[in-house]
């Protein structure tokens, strides 16, 4: 019988480095050997960076890990249990994500936030508010937690959006979180603004971020550089910098990512 994984979430919280892989094959053999070096230097840092052009393999990976794609041999585990044995619907739930683009539906703000978790008490929608650093804006607005947004929340600012989504994955408390180019759509200013935010909601949790921005996980042990499904670079932010290499090139603006 598949595997739930509510009896592991918290060893995954306390031991961020319980995902391994060893795959190979299907889908592009090199993106799996890509796979088993990022989860493998997952034990050195439990936020790691994943940066390059379009069609690098970054979304891939993290489609292999919340098995939007399966692998055909070799395995990821996640706690030691291979993730082919979990249902795939508790997989993801432990699986939180902020996205670039931010989804919200007509409904109060407070329900937009506890969608991360329907059974949440307003108590607890307001903490996850406090630590995405939403509470004083939602306070600002007409009628606070119970303001009624509409059409994809018009009323507020992209900034504004992304902090509520950035509550929703609070609200939700995931042990794994994954970043896929959270801040791309949002101004530098606003970037900043939201920065205290993320920091909070990484703590204590292991992370993949998929970034456009390389300003954005500057504190990541593990940053990988990827193209055309292979790792060019990897380390920290300052030792790619010495490097000179492609990290140096994409941060300093000498290169793009497309």
């Amino acid at each position: 019988m598949p595997y739930q994984l509510s009896e592991i979430n918290e060893k995954i919280r306390r031991d961020p480095a319980a995902f391994l892989a060893e795959c190979d094959a299907h889908y592009q053999e090199r993106i799996h050997a890509a796979v088993d070096k990022i989860l493998a230097r997952m034990k050195e840092s439990p936020i790691v960076l994943l940066s390059g052009p379009s069609g690098s393999g970054k979304t891939t990976i993290i489609n292999l890990v919340n098995r939007f794609y399966e692998i055909n041999s070799g395995s990821i585990t996640y706690d030691g249990i291979d993730v082919r044995d979990i249902q795939k619907d508790s997989l993801r739930r432990s699986l939180g994500a902020v996205l670039q683009d931010t989804h919200l539906f007509t409904g109060t703000v407070a329900d937009n936030i506890r969608y991360g978790r329907l059974e949440a008490t307003d108590e607890e929608v307001e903490a996850a508010a406090r630590l995405a650093g939403a509470d004083t804006f939602i306070r600002h607005l007409p009628h606070g937690y119970e303001t009624v947004l509409t059409g994809e929340g018009e009323s507020l600012s992209q900034g504004e959006r992304q902090l509520l989504n950035i509550a929703r994955a609070a609200c939700a408390n995931p042990p794994v979180l994954i970043l896929d180019e959270a801040t791309s759509s949002i101004d530098t200013r606003t970037e900043k603004l939201i920065e205290k935010g993320m920091d909070r909601l990484m703590a204590g949790r292991t992370v993949f971020v998929i970034a456009h921005r390389l300003s954005t996980v500057r504190n990541s042990q593990a940053i990988m550089v990827l193209e055309q499904g292979r790792i060019m670079e990897r380390g920290s932010h300052d030792e790619l910098i010495a490097q000179h290499g492609r990290y140096y090139q994409l941060y300093t603006g000498q290169a793009e990512l497309s």
